[in-house]
C-alpha cells in the first residue's frame, strides 16, 4: 500500500559525554553525515528532516544535503533531560507525512538495507501493529542493583545460549503514525512490533570509548 513516510533525525548541541558529538569527525566526515546519507539513499522518504539547535549543522547541512529540511529546535526543548517524545511532538506539527521514521545520528553503522527492511516490516503489519521499534536480542545473566538475579536462577547456571532471550530497545529505529503520535505523545504506540537488528548495526555512541569502537567497526 502506498503510504507517505518521512524520516527525522533529532540532534542537540550540548552532548554531555562527547564534545560536539553530532558534528565530530568520524572517519573523516561529521558523524551525522552517515545516517543522513543512508536515509537519502533509501529513496522512499517524502522528506528527510533534521531537528536541531546546532548552528554548525544548520549552516552546513543545506550545503551538503540540499534536499534535507531543517527544523529549528526552540530554547525550551534544548536541554538534555527533555524527553524525546516532547521534542518529536514539536517537530511533527511541522510535518505532513502520514508515517514517521525516527532515528539518531549516533547510530552511524545503521545501514540502508536494514532501514528498508524495518519500513517494509512496519507497512506489512499496519494497522495490526501501530508502531515499530528496533531491538537487539540478548542472552545474558542480568542482575539488579541489589544483586538479585533478574532473568535466571543462579542455582541452575544454564548456558547463556539456552536462556530465554531478552530484547534491548536499541533506539536505532522507531516508526509510527504521525496523527496517533500527536494524540498519545509517544512514539511507541499501544500495539507495537519489535524489529530485531544485529549488534553491530545497532551500536550506539554514548561516550568516547563508544566513538572509537564505532570508528573501528565502520572501517572493518
Amino acid at each position: 500500500m502506498a503510504q507517505s513516510i518521512s524520516a527525522i533525525v533529532p540532534m542537540r548541541d550540548n552532548s554531555e559525554r562527547v564534545l560536539n558529538k553530532n558534528i565530530r569527525s568520524f572517519n573523516g566526515k561529521p558523524l551525522y553525515h552517515y545516517i543522513i546519507n543512508n536515509l537519502i539513499d533509501c529513496k522512499i522518504f517524502d522528506s528527510v528532516i533534521i531537528d536541531t539547535n546546532i548552528d554548525a549543522v544548520k549552516g552546513e547541512a543545506p550545503k551538503n544535503f540540499p534536499q534535507v529540511i531543517i527544523i529549528d529546535r526552540p530554547d525550551h526543548l534544548k536541554a538534555g533531560e527533555i524527553p524525546m517524545n516532547l521534542v518529536l511532538h514539536h517537530s511533527l506539527q511541522q510535518v505532513d507525512s502520514e508515517f514517521i521514521l525516527q532515528t539518531h545520528s549516533t547510530n552511524p553503522l545503521l545501514g540502508k538495507q536494514t532501514i528498508l527492511k524495518a519500513v517494509d516490516a512496519f507497512q506489512s503489519n499496519y494497522p495490526k501493529n501501530d508502531s515499530l521499534f528496533s531491538v537487539t536480542q540478548l542472552q545474558m545473566r542480568f542482575w539488579d542493583c541489589e544483586t538479585k538475579p533478574i532473568n535466571h536462577n543462579p542455582g541452575e547456571l544454564l548456558r547463556t545460549q539456552d536462556m530465554e532471550p531478552m530484547y534491548f530497545e536499541n533506539s536505532c529505529i522507531y516508526i509510527f503514525n504521525r496523527e496517533k503520535f500527536l494524540k498519545i505523545k509517544n512514539r511507541i504506540g499501544t500495539n507495537p512490533r519489535m524489529f530485531e537488528m544485529n549488534k553491530v548495526e545497532s551500536f550506539d555512541i554514548d561516550d568516547m570509548e563508544d566513538f572509537k569502537i564505532a570508528e573501528s567497526l565502520q572501517k572493518s
